[in-house]
């Protein structure tokens, strides 16, 4: 009797303890819940509601059913814009992993006192504002007096007109956004170096080339990592805006600029929403991008199952 009569005391001082924990993790995580219920959840649920409108911001709405999801079916413009987006992000995603896992390994052999430096020295370009990187592409890629063509020009070879031709557009934009890559970088040297050495060492043993190291130990140790910048660098091409706005759609540029190359789709959802006023279109358009994005992140992890190595050894 004793015994029970000195667990409830003990059990109750656990269930108090348990639920001042609880409240403390609520506190603390209270100014997330609060900026993902007003900047994230309110704003997703209005455009849902947008979206079978014909809200323009000046105007009272009114309901309009499917229209504006049947417009987004049927917009030949809407149609370019994700097409390019898509070709983009194709491009884009692929160039930033392969460069940055390039960077990475070099980094990797860099004493441990250097690394610290290099890691700075690369990931400063991500804090630099989008606008201005856009405002650099205009700079460097000018067909006429832009400094890559320069360069190209010393070595014998007639550079393209980047922010001009069609074609060279997108692969304009994608060397503009390996300017920004420190972020990958950083999350690939972390798993580089916590790849077991003894994985190396054992490889050596059996006569593996460097190529066959990296191909059967490297790779597969830090695919995890790789799947992981995989998910948010397609989400981030999808979503891109602000370079080519700048760009080709800014106020200087647009004067000039009249081809469809950078349209992209997030470009195209701003003209509609704050140059048209098409607001409940804009809403529709938004809610296809979301779905769009969802069906492509959904297929990258069941591909994962297949490629994505764990510790437990299953994949």
């Amino acid at each position: 009797m004793s015994t029970r009569t000195d667990r409830r005391p003990q059990a109750r001082r656990g269930r108090r303890y348990d639920k001042h924990e609880t409240r403390a993790a609520f506190a603390f995580l209270s100014p997330w819940i609060f900026g993902f219920l007003v900047l994230t959840a309110g704003p997703m649920v209005v455009s849902l509601f947008l979206s079978f409108t014909d809200y323009d911001g000046l105007r009272e709405t009114s309901n309009v059913g499917w229209r504006n999801y049947e417009q987004v079916l049927t917009d030949p413009k809407l149609r370019t814009a994700l097409t390019n987006t898509l070709i983009f992000s194709v491009l884009a995603v692929p160039a930033t992993m392969i460069v940055s896992l390039w960077l990475a390994t070099m980094l990797s052999k860099v004493g441990r006192r250097s690394t610290g430096v290099f890691r700075t020295l690369y990931y400063l370009p991500e804090v630099t504002p989008k606008v201005a990187i856009g405002v650099l592409f205009l700079m460097l890629f000018n067909g006429q007096v832009g400094l890559v063509n320069a360069a190209l020009g010393l070595i014998g070879i007639d550079g393209p007109d980047w922010s001009t031709d069609g074609p060279w557009v997108k692969p304009g934009l994608v060397l503009m956004h390996l300017w920004s890559i420190g972020g990958t970088v950083i999350i690939y040297l972390a798993a580089l170096h916590n790849v077991p050495r003894d994985l190396y060492e054992a490889a050596d043993l059996d006569g593996a080339s460097a190529w066959q190291r990296f191909r059967h130990v490297t790779l597969p140790m830090i695919s995890g990592a790789l799947f992981f910048t995989l998910i948010v660098q397609t989400i981030n091409a999808l979503q891109t805006f602000d370079e080519a706005y700048t760009a080709f759609y800014g106020s200087a540029a647009s004067a000039s600029y009249s081809s469809d190359a950078a349209l992209f789709y997030v470009v195209y959802l701003f003209q509609q929403a704050f140059q048209f006023l098409h607001m409940g279109y804009a809403s529709a358009m938004a809610w296809l991008l979301f779905l769009v994005i969802m069906l492509i992140t959904f297929f990258q992890v069941r591909l994962s199952r297949r490629f994505v190595y764990y510790e437990g050894g299953d994949r």
